[in-house]
């Protein structure tokens, strides 16, 4: 006996179980910027950006111990939809939307989707941008350094010329 289609009318309609996913809807406060796909990681923690509740980064740990964001959440305040893409309107956004390697595209309700920014491979390393910053940090330690040892050469030299009293000079 060959199998028979089910009329419209005799087919039953499962009731929908359980809760919509977060941003599916429209509703919140929050576009959400999935960059990495939820399978990858077993557990999440939130992290606040800037401005308490305006931008919040959900990363995620994966089974090896690394961690990397999951998603991005960005206050309805700060950005505007414009042709299924987001535009920021706040510049500490528009830097967040910046480091990834593609435009937020939309998909369903407040949920956006867009890749992260290029793994640069280890055999181009250090990047122009990577000695710079190493340039100017060694820079801001020996700053630091020279200031104090400064100071401190300076309250020995008072110690030792007889005076009672160690002063310590703060120099800014």
């Amino acid at each position: 006996m060959a199998p028979t289609k089910q009329s419209a009318a005799t087919k039953i309609k499962k009731p929908q179980r359980g809760r919509a996913r977060p941003g599916t809807q429209g509703g919140g406060a929050y576009f959400h910027i999935i960059v990495r796909p939820k399978r990858q990681f077993t557990s999440f923690r939130t992290q606040d950006i800037g401005r308490e509740g305006h931008t919040q980064r959900v990363a995620g740990q994966r089974s090896g111990g690394s961690w990397a964001t999951h998603k991005w959440l960005i206050s309805k305040h700060d950005t505007r939809v414009v042709n299924n893409t987001l535009v920021a309107d706040d510049p500490s956004v528009r830097a967040i939307l910046d480091t990834l390697q593609t435009t937020p595209v939309w998909h369903k309700g407040d949920v956006f989707t867009a890749r992260p920014r290029k793994n640069v491979p280890e055999r181009v390393k250090p990047t122009e941008a990577q000695l710079q910053a190493w340039r100017e940090n060694i820079k801001k330690a020996q700053a630091a350094r020279w200031k104090t040892w400064a100071g401190k050469k300076r309250t020995r030299t008072m110690q030792e010329s007889g005076h009672d009293k160690v002063v310590h000079n703060h120099i800014s």
